[in-house]
C-alpha cells in the first residue's frame, strides 16, 4: 500500500512539473499584428534583449532588412521588422497611406508587443515615417532613433528648400509612369539605388526585385505622392532623443545635403557618412552599418 502511495505521489508530482513546465515555456511569437478591423502588418521578431524596431524604404518590405537581423541577433538583441501597410506581406486595404497613418500604424503594433526603450531605425521613406513618429509620438516607446538613408525632412525640391534632389513635377512623373507602367518604375529606381550598377550581385537585385513585386500598386503610388508631399521640417525639433544618421555621400535617391540638415535640425544627432555605397547603403556596406548601429545601441 505504502509502495502504491509512493507512485502515486511521484506520478501526481510528474504531472504537476510537466504542466508548470508547458505553462512557462514561451509560447511563438505573433507574425501578424492587427492594426485595425481587417488591416494585419506583418511583423518580424526574433532574439531576445534590448528591441530594436526597424522600418523598410519604399516599396520594399520588412524582408530587406535581413542582413541586419542576423547581425542583431547575433550580438544579443530583439529584432521586430514591421512591414507597412500595403506592402510585402501586410495587408493591402484601401485608404490612407500618408506619414500619419502608418506611423499611427507602427504605434499600434509597439503598443500590442508592450515593446519598452526601443531603438527605431527606418530606410529611406522608413526613416522619414520613423522621424515623423518620434515627433508625432513623443518617442513612444522608442529611446534612440536611426536613419538610414532617410528621405527626410522633406523629399521635393522647394523654392525655399533646395537641398532634395528631384522637383515636384520629376516625382509627378514617376507617379504617372507608375500608372502605366510600374515595372519600368521599378527599373528606373534600381538604376539610382546603388553606387553601381555592380555594387550588388544580380542574386541580390533579382531578391530586392522580388520584395518589390510583392507591393500593392494602390499603396505604391499613395506612398509616392505621399513622399512627394510630406514636409517634416517642423517635426526636426521635436526629436529629443539620441539619433544617429547614417547616409551615403553619393546617394542618387535622397542627397547628402538632407542629412546635414537633419543633423542641423536634431538637437543632438551624430551623422556618419558612407562613402562606398549608395541609396543601399544597409547593403552595400552592411558591415559597417551593423557596427555602427550595434556601438550605438551600446552608448
Amino acid at each position: 500500500m505504502k509502495l502504491t502511495l509512493s507512485v502515486a505521489a511521484v506520478l501526481v508530482f510528474s504531472l504537476m512539473t510537466a504542466a508548470t513546465s508547458a505553462q512557462n515555456k514561451p509560447s511563438a511569437r505573433a507574425e501578424y499584428i492587427e492594426v485595425e478591423p481587417n488591416v494585419r502588418l506583418h511583423v518580424t521578431d526574433l532574439g531576445e534583449g534590448t528591441p530594436v524596431v526597424l522600418i523598410h524604404g519604399y516599396p520594399l518590405s520588412d524582408a530587406c532588412w535581413e542582413y541586419q537581423y542576423h547581425a542583431l541577433v547575433k550580438a544579443g538583441y530583439r529584432v521586430i521588422g514591421i512591414t507597412l501597410r500595403g506592402f510585402g506581406l501586410s495587408g493591402k486595404p484601401y485608404g490612407k497611406y500618408n506619414y500619419d497613418q502608418f506611423a499611427t500604424d507602427i504605434k499600434t503594433v509597439l503598443d500590442k508587443l508592450n515593446i519598452k526603450d526601443a531603438i527605431l531605425g527606418g530606410h529611406s521613406m522608413g526613416g522619414a515615417i520613423s522621424l515623423h513618429y518620434v515627433a508625432k509620438f513623443n518617442a513612444a516607446h522608442v529611446k534612440k532613433l536611426v536613419l538610414f538613408d532617410a528621405a527626410a525632412p522633406c523629399h521635393t525640391k522647394k523654392a525655399d528648400y533646395p537641398y532634395p534632389l528631384f522637383t515636384k513635377d520629376q516625382i509627378s512623373s514617376w507617379i504617372e509612369l507608375h500608372n502605366n507602367n510600374r515595372p519600368a518604375l521599378f527599373d528606373a529606381v534600381a538604376a539610382k539605388f546603388t553606387l553601381s550598377p555592380t555594387s550588388l550581385t544580380p542574386g541580390l537585385g533579382n531578391w530586392l526585385g522580388g520584395i518589390e513585386a510583392q507591393s500593392s500598386p494602390y499603396a505604391t503610388e499613395q506612398a509616392l505622392i505621399a513622399l512627394r508631399d510630406e514636409d517634416l521640417r517642423s517635426d526636426l525639433p521635436k526629436i529629443k532623443i539620441p539619433t544617429l544618421i547614417l547616409h551615403a555621400t553619393h546617394d542618387s535617391i535622397v542627397s547628402y545635403a538632407l542629412a546635414e540638415q537633419m543633423k542641423a535640425g536634431i538637437k543632438n544627432a551624430t551623422l556618419v557618412p558612407f562613402e562606398k555605397s549608395g541609396h543601399a547603403a544597409f547593403i552595400e556596406e552592411k558591415d559597417k552599418t551593423n557596427a555602427e548601429l550595434i556601438k550605438f545601441i551600446k552608448e
